[in-house]
């Protein structure tokens, strides 16, 4: 079943939205579009467009299904998806649910260890965006261990902070009043979840009174982990899907994300430099880099059921590897020399590429 991914490249800020399959993530229907408008206000729009053509070559979008994130959600957006009649798979911030948060984690259940790893769900249903639906909620110990990192390094950073504000107050070395010194504590403890977890006390009238103190609450901190890290919660009306192609399908972005970053890559798709100012000639060059990545994509799977599991870039490297040498032979007389072009000695990978997609058929003749 394809689904339907959007991005905005940084250049010239020209959108780009594609529907791929999810085998592979080969783009099928393609549509730029300006880029310098948020992406929620042109959702609308390329939803409509993408879902039009996708008709043009099936004649129904019942197996088509929207990939989002939460950066797309709108009421709006989610009532154009319900009426388009497509299935669709987004995610909704953790955050803004915190009932499913509760749900203890002994009621989740592996998903597939062999498409996955460790990664467990719990299957109920939510009410967002105007609308009650399926809802598989997911935890990662890999995103887990990210996010915990993470967290590490900025409480680290703002302990420190915390410590040098604390060493100059100690000193005097400060005339800010009182409002512009707790101004500066509340901007340390500003990033997400450090002040629940650090917490400062200010204390003294004047300047050269001024002394901080801070605490650090574990209990907060293994609170917080236990509760939202590692969660997602995904959003869909596939109802009768396994919890693992729910999954996958939202993981599908990911592919889709490689691709666009592969459309950035001078040499892999070339989607830079863009020398066009005119909508139509820019149209024109997306459409070509499109199908030059659809082709990539294709040979990469063509590979990956072959047994060589080789991305994009190693795959064209290669190939790019094969080369062709001119022998030229004289005896010494007159007249031009004879020619003999042969192949270059190959890798294993490269004689198993060069089977695979028949390269034999270009090679020249000994």
């Amino acid at each position: 079943m394809p689904s339907i991914v959007g991005k905005r490249t940084d250049l010239r800020l020209v959108g780009l939205a594609l529907v791929v399959t999810r085998d592979g993530g080969i783009p099928i229907v393609s549509h730029a579009y300006a880029g310098d408008r948020p992406d929620v206000t042109q959702f609308s729009t390329v939803l409509d467009e993408l879902v039009a053509r996708y008709r043009l070559l099936v004649n129904s979008v019942e197996s088509l299904t929207v990939v989002y994130d939460a950066g797309q959600n709108s009421a709006t957006n989610h009532e154009q998806v319900e009426a388009a009649g497509i299935g669709f798979v987004g995610s909704l911030p953790p955050s803004d649910h915190p009932d499913l948060l509760a749900i203890g984690r002994n009621r989740y259940q592996v998903v597939d260890t062999d498409r996955f790893d460790d990664l467990s769900a719990y299957d109920t249903t939510v009410t967002a965006l105007g609308v009650t639906r399926r809802a598989v909620l997911t935890h990662s110990p890999t995103l887990h261990g990210g996010q915990s990192r993470g967290l590490d390094q900025t409480l680290t950073k703002a302990r420190t902070r915390l410590a040098e504000l604390q060493a100059r107050l100690r000193r005097g070395n400060t005339r800010r009043p009182r409002d512009k010194v707790e101004a500066d504590i509340a901007t340390i403890l500003k990033p997400r979840w450090v002040n629940e977890i650090i917490s400062a006390t200010l204390t003294g009238d004047e300047p050269a009174t001024f002394r901080l103190t801070w605490r650090t609450n574990h209990h907060a901190r293994a609170n917080l982990e236990d509760r939202l890290f590692g969660k997602r919660i995904l959003f869909t009306n596939r109802d009768t899907w396994p919890v693992a192609d729910v999954v996958a399908a939202y993981r599908s972005q990911s592919e889709a994300e490689f691709g666009f970053r592969q459309l950035k890559d001078p040499h892999v798709v070339s989607f830079s430099p863009m020398h066009h100012w005119t909508d139509q000639k820019i149209r024109v060059h997306v459409f070509t880099c499109v199908l030059a990545l659809a082709t990539a994509h294709l040979m990469r799977r063509t590979a990956d059921r072959a047994g060589l599991h080789l991305s994009v870039r190693e795959l064209l490297e290669h190939l790019e590897g094969i080369g062709e040498t001119v022998l030229l032979y004289h005896d010494g007389g007159k007249g031009r020399p004879r020619a003999q072009r042969l192949l270059t000695d190959m890798t294993d990978t490269q004689q198993q590429l060069f089977n695979l997609f028949e390269l034999d058929r270009y090679a020249p003749t000994r």
